[in-house]
This record gives C-alpha cells, structure tokens and sequence, in this order.
C-alpha cells in the first residue's frame, strides 16, 4: 500500500456509538470510510461477507462481538485471503482469542478500550505500508493461542472418554439442569443420574459439576446432537 494513498476502510461493528464515534475519527483523517450494516436477518456473520467485499475495502476493520450473529471470527480468513488487511477491534481481552485472530489472518487485534487515536495511528502504519504488529507482540500471542489449543486439546481427548449418556449428562448440566430434573427428563432414578454424574466427574478427573462444566465450555465442547448417532463431540478448528 502506497504511502500517498489513504486507505479505503469497512467498519464491521454492531456497537452504534463505537461505530459512528471511530467512523468520525477515520474520516477526519481523510480516509474513506464506511460502515457495514449489521443485518441480525443473516444467519451467520459470513452472511456479511458479499456485501463488505461489495464496497472493495482495502481495510476492515472487525469487531468480533456481532450480537446475534455471534463472532466475527469466520470473516477473518475469508477477508484475508482476498488481500484485505484484517484488524480486528474487540472487546475480549483473552490474549489467546487475539492469537486466535492472528493466526487467521488478522494483522492485528486492538482492544475497544484503546485509544481513538492508537486505533488511527494503527491505520496509519498500515497506510504507509509498515507492518501493523510489531513481531515480538504477534509472536506473543501466537504462543498464548497455541498454548490455549494444547490445554483444550487435552480437555477435549478427556471428555472423548465419556460414554454417549455420560456426554448427554454433562450437556444437560451445562444447560443448568439439577440431577432431580435430569432423572425426572429420562423417567430414570436419581441415584442412577448420580452414578452417571460420578462417572463423568471421575473421566474428567474433577470433584464438581461445577468444574467439569467448565472444562467443556472452556474446550468449547459440545454435547452430542439427540439426532447424531455417532455423538460427535469435538469443535472443529
């Protein structure tokens, strides 16, 4: 990207004040900018992609919160891999999800609490055709998202351990059912249930539900579809 030119920049935001107040800002610093509507009738955030695509940016910038439809994550490759430079602007601040982002091709993930002015300064480098991270930071956070993987890799190799009814337990304790109503739901005792919760507890290698809840959200696992005969648990990445 020449120097000379100002960037041509897609703002996809859900977040209305943010959004027109860094719109502003961008605009005043005489680049080209425009916000993309965030339509809630899509049914994922890639529902999005023809229409940023449509107004040829050179620039997005990403909000990984899009409401309703969920993350802005799976906009990420898809937009990098035409050529767009990818920056994410969230409020997360899991530095493993900032890895995450990263390692899907974003140039660089600025947290929403950050500045107006390191936000354009960011543009900026960008503009001038200087790299947007500085190695040392995405190297770093490369680290904490592979990091991230392992830990959740070895949570997810555990609860390949559970039986298909262990996996449906622990699916409806993660929805927040006592085991009272998890018997009742099965027409089954609850000394039955408590064997079953015991049995997850014991793969898990963890002395509460509440914990073993944790891990699958923290492996972001998902219990086995009632119309999934093989009972497939994992995420893909």
């Amino acid at each position: 990207m020449k120097a000379d030119h100002h960037a041509h920049i897609a703002l996809v935001d859900d977040h209305a004040l943010f959004a027109e107040s860094l719109l502003a800002a961008l605009q005043l610093e005489g680049h080209d900018a425009c916000r993309i509507p965030v339509e809630q009738t899509h049914r994922s955030s890639l529902g999005l992609l023809p229409t940023i695509l449509g107004v040829t940016p050179s620039v997005v910038l990403l909000d990984l919160d899009l409401g309703m439809l969920s993350t802005g994550m799976d906009l990420i490759e898809p937009l990098s891999t035409t050529g767009i430079v990818v920056v994410v602007v969230t409020s997360a601040v899991d530095r493993a999800r900032w890895g995450e982002c990263i390692e899907h091709g974003a140039r660089k993930v600025i947290a929403k609490y950050a500045t107006l002015s390191e936000i354009v300064a960011t543009i900026r480098r960008i503009d001038g055709g200087l790299p947007a991270m500085v190695a040392a930071e995405r190297a770093d956070l490369l680290r904490c998202w592979q990091d991230q993987k392992a830990r959740e890799q070895g949570i997810l190799s555990q609860l390949d351990q559970l039986s298909r009814r262990e996996a449906e337990i622990l699916g409806l304790l993660m929805a927040g059912f006592q085991v009272v109503e998890i018997a009742r739901q099965g027409f089954v005792s609850e000394s039955t249930v408590r064997t079953q919760v015991k049995a997850v507890l014991a793969k898990l290698q963890v002395s509460s539900q509440l914990t073993a809840v944790g891990l699958a959200y923290a492996a972001r696992w998902t219990p086995p579809s009632p119309d999934d005969p093989r009972g497939s648990t994992r995420k893909p990445w």
